[in-house]
């Protein structure tokens, strides 16, 4: 393994973290001065924009020919927003589930999880299985516009709200939002190639799966910008658009990032992925649920299920160093 393989991961990571930011902040004020509406760039906009990570690094590890890396990235980072950062927001202060987008929103996930499950069943991921994932997103979108609008008309949402408010404290020149858009893009691009070479030179120099490495480093690290917004969103209070940007995240992960990856090369899937790692997520997807809605009571994530998230998360991650001392182990 070498020097350069290690500095690749650490200063692609910082580097992919911070134009994730740039471009987001970007592509919103960009919207915003060409008089796209609020809700619109709240689900649209910032919604792609908080996966751009996943996507970029999947896009081009399926390029490359590493599809465990790709889908380990994807599936990773949906277990790793579920279980750590909303495990982690949660326990700073408990999230109050108001927003009628987000309830509505919850069983679509788990709905997206089992289709998911389903396409992974025979072994491979095909341009049509693609072509699916894609097609559902944009459904998926078109609804929540509608059911968004039809909300802002009849009911306080506070997610969209929260998402004014962003927008609002944080105004920007059309030049400097087309500058951190346009560079903020380019570093991304740049930012996940190092990112990927990085983890794969690591992989083949311990004889780790590259499935693993995207399962784990590369998973986390994509996932850093919803945990400092997760966390952010928690100290102000703003328990809706924590909780938001997760569920969104795991939508465009799951939908966007290997809709997108298996449209540029179709995935083989390794049988783990299935077994294990899929029915973590879905199990997770499902509790969230639960959580969530409720049935009964108000929907509300409390301490207590916090800990049981983050518990799943270090019990799942200690289960995958495991295999990994399997794999390196003569």
């Amino acid at each position: 393994m070498s020097i350069e393989a290690i500095a690749a991961i650490v200063v692609g990571l910082v580097i992919l973290v911070w134009s994730a930011d740039r471009f987001i902040e970007g592509a919103a004020a960009t919207a915003k001065h060409a008089g796209m509406p609020t809700l619109i760039i709240g689900i649209v906009v910032i919604g792609f924009g908080t996966s751009a990570p996943e996507m970029v690094v999947s896009a081009l590890a399926a390029a490359d020919g590493n599809p465990g890396l790709a889908l380990g990235n994807a599936y990773g980072s949906n277990i790793t927003n579920i279980a750590l950062i909303i495990g982690t927001t949660a326990l700073i202060a408990p999230i109050a589930v108001r927003s009628q987008i987000l309830r509505k929103e919850m069983p679509l996930l788990l709905l997206v999880t089992l289709l998911a499950g389903w396409q992974l069943y025979d072994g491979f991921l095909s341009r049509l299985d693609a072509v699916v994932l894609l097609g559902m997103l944009f459904a998926i979108m078109g609804w929540s516009v509608i059911q968004a609008m039809r909300n802002r008309g009849t009911v306080k949402d506070s997610y969209m709200d929260n998402v004014d408010e962003e927008l609002a404290a944080h105004p920007m020149p059309l030049k400097k939002a087309l500058l951190w858009l346009f560079a903020g893009l380019v570093l991304l691009v740049i930012s996940s190639r190092m990112l990927v070479w990085g983890a794969v030179s690591i992989a083949q120099a311990f004889g780790v799966s590259d499935l693993i490495i995207g399962l784990t480093i590369v998973a986390i690290g994509t996932s850093l910008p919803e945990l400092a917004s997760g966390i952010a969103a928690a100290r102000k209070g703003e328990h809706d658009l924590a909780l938001g940007n997760v569920l969104g995240s795991n939508l465009f992960n799951t939908l966007a990032v290997v809709g997108i990856a298996a449209s540029i090369d179709p995935l083989a899937v390794a049988p783990e992925v299935l077994q294990r790692d899929w029915v973590v997520m879905a199990v997770l997807s499902l509790a969230l649920l639960v959580m969530g809605i409720g049935f009964g009571r108000q929907g509300r994530i409390n301490r207590v299920e916090a800990s049981g998230l983050l518990l799943a998360y270090i019990g799942y991650n200690s289960y995958l160093g495991y295999s990994i001392v399997q794999q390196v182990a003569p």
